[in-house]
């Protein structure tokens, strides 16, 4: 995909605040910590469009970016060891919910995962939920700069094991070395119906 303009819309916590339904949009999600916001800058070739943060928790709104005036990417807060207050996760679960449930223009959502972590009961219910309505998800393993290739392949599979899906199912994916980016978007431009042109 060739990145043309990607720009920040609004943050919303209720459906009254989202944009107008009107273009396809992509959702990112993921436990806190796992480089969601350095996937979404690395595929936009942006630095800081999306801010990161050592600190978990850091994403507390649903934000919306246009790209390309074409489609959107939405960037959902992570779940779990979130250093925020309990009340402010409580807030998360139905706020997230309430987009994935009334949004008709959200075509498919990102789930990302660190590959270095076994997925856990979040991540498997997670999935369960988007497939019981419909919603195309796209399983992405980061930081595999982290680890050996050798062992980047045993995760992978250990994963997929967990996860009960196909190991090709799963894509490898570097912020550092930009590994897995074009996998990214070719499993993205499937879902909104855009092709886009390669850098």
């Amino acid at each position: 995909m060739k990145i043309k303009s990607a720009e920040f819309i609004t943050s919303a916590v209720k459906p009254t605040q989202y944009p107008p339904p009107v273009l396809p949009e992509i959702a990112f999600s993921g436990r806190s910590n796992v480089g969601k916001s350095s996937l979404i800058n690395t595929l936009l070739n942006r630095k800081r469009l999306v801010k990161t943060s050592s600190t978990p928790g850091r994403t507390q709104l649903i934000n919306f970016f246009l790209i390309n005036s074409a489609f959107c990417f939405v960037d959902l807060p992570g779940y779990g060891y979130a250093r925020v207050p309990a009340s402010v996760q409580k807030k998360w679960g139905p706020m997230v919910e309430t987009y994935f449930l009334i949004r008709e223009t959200l075509k498919g959502v990102v789930l990302i995962m660190d590959v270095r972590r076994t997925p856990g009961m979040e991540e498997l219910e997670f999935i369960a939920w988007l497939s019981s309505f419909g919603i195309p998800p796209i399983l992405v393993l980061t930081k595999i700069d982290k680890l050996s290739k050798t062992k980047q392949i045993k995760q992978k599979i250990t994963i997929a094991e967990t996860l009960n899906v196909d190991k090709d199912n799963l894509i490898l994916f570097s912020a550092k070395t930009g590994r897995g980016k074009n996998d990214v978007w070719n499993a993205v431009e499937k879902l909104i119906g855009i092709k886009g042109l390669r850098d």
